[in-house]
């Protein structure tokens, strides 16, 4: 039985989900405003059996309480995605991910749900904050060693499922940056840097053209799609230990997607300037430890450096152009993914390279 709400939870259905003796339960509502797909919720247990080997509390995630929000994460396929994800392809990663007690749909609707690992002793990052460069580092290492699993075989018919950076969904959210240019510009026009108004204009209706350029000459893997600070967990300072979470956008393409909107829009600006070299050689290095090979440093550099022309700035569109500007948190957050996705961009080349691509298609 799937439940449709948090109230239809029960001590006999987390019973029976946990293989164990469960007695009582209170539930804490999490992640508000955060989960825009799902709504998320704490469960702390009670069991009688004190020697019990089971967790304390695991977190229980459910569609969203807004219907609108619900006919999006059904249209896109995104609820189903990160079902199978979890069912079919996370057995395959090693670290990085949380245990899974249950994630099941009811195919074609928004009617599913996970239970997972409570990851509460981790420390949450703000994005408008950013990164350590010590979190960093563990995040993009981990980033590797997933992205590794699945490097150049994520065309294989068996992921087809999953659909690619060059499909539908980009072709969807193309269009949409047309529509919302205007409002975006009106609305964080004045956080950017000279050239980011031009460059925002030039990506708009064109996101389609960067991603298959990058698609057509870079090994394809499973990315994450929003590989971004407040997708991850971390753990203490030099421990290397990240979790991450949400993968309702997975897509398949190249790694350097999820490696630049990861650097480009998690970190402070001066940092990522600083110690990019150094942390994309990181990304680098752990491929080749995880057996990755044909695949050069200055290739994953010469990637990364194009790929943010994609995602970061598609994101800092849609939430920008989309959102209530009376909303102070969202607003502060969006001046941030904006201001720093583009120049990320420009300080890759990003006019002269989106010319380039334009230029020639």
């Amino acid at each position: 039985m799937i439940p449709k709400t948090i109230d239809e939870v029960t001590v006999d259905w987390l019973s029976a989900v946990l293989n164990d003796t469960i007695e009582g339960f209170e539930v804490t509502q999490i992640g508000q405003g955060v989960g825009l797909m799902g709504d998320i919720f704490r469960v702390s247990l009670q069991r009688s059996n004190m020697a019990s080997a089971g967790p304390e509390s695991v977190v229980v995630k459910l569609p969203s309480s807004f219907e609108d929000n619900r006919a999006q994460g059904v249209a896109l396929g995104m609820f189903e995605a990160e079902v199978r994800f979890y069912k079919s392809l996370a057995t395959q990663v090693s670290v990085g991910l949380p245990a899974v007690y249950l994630a099941e749909i009811i195919e074609g609707t928004a009617d599913f749900v996970i239970v997972m690992e409570d990851l509460s002793r981790l420390t949450l990052v703000s994005q408008t904050d950013g990164m350590t460069l010590d979190q960093t580092f563990a995040a993009v290492r981990v980033l590797a060693t997933i992205h590794a699993v699945w490097w150049d075989r994520a065309k294989a018919p068996e992921y087809e499922w999953i659909l690619a950076m060059t499909g539908p969904r980009i072709e969807y959210v193309d269009q949409l940056l047309v529509q919302i240019l205007p409002a975006f510009l009106e609305g964080f026009g004045h956080c950017l840097p000279e050239g980011g108004e031009a460059l925002y204009t030039l990506f708009a209706g064109n996101y389609l053209k960067f991603n298959a350029t990058l698609a057509a000459r870079s090994p394809w893997t499973i990315a994450h799609q929003d590989y971004r600070v407040e997708n991850l967990m971390f753990g203490a300072e030099g421990s290397g230990e990240v979790m991450v979470i949400d993968w309702q956008g997975i897509g398949r393409g190249p790694g350097a997607y999820d490696l630049a909107y990861l650097l480009g829009g998690s970190m402070d600006v001066q940092l990522r300037r600083d110690h990019e070299h150094e942390l994309v050689k990181a990304y680098h290095d752990q491929l080749l430890l995880s057996g990755i090979a044909g695949y050069s440093f200055e290739q994953a550099f010469e990637d990364y450096g194009f790929a943010h022309l994609m995602g970061g700035l598609a994101t800092a569109m849609v939430t920008g152009g989309t959102m209530d500007l009376s909303n102070d948190r969202g607003k502060q957050l969006v001046e941030t993914m904006a201001s720093r996705h583009v120049t990320a961009a420009l300080d890759h080349d990003g006019l002269a390279r989106a010319k380039a691509v334009l230029q020639q298609n």
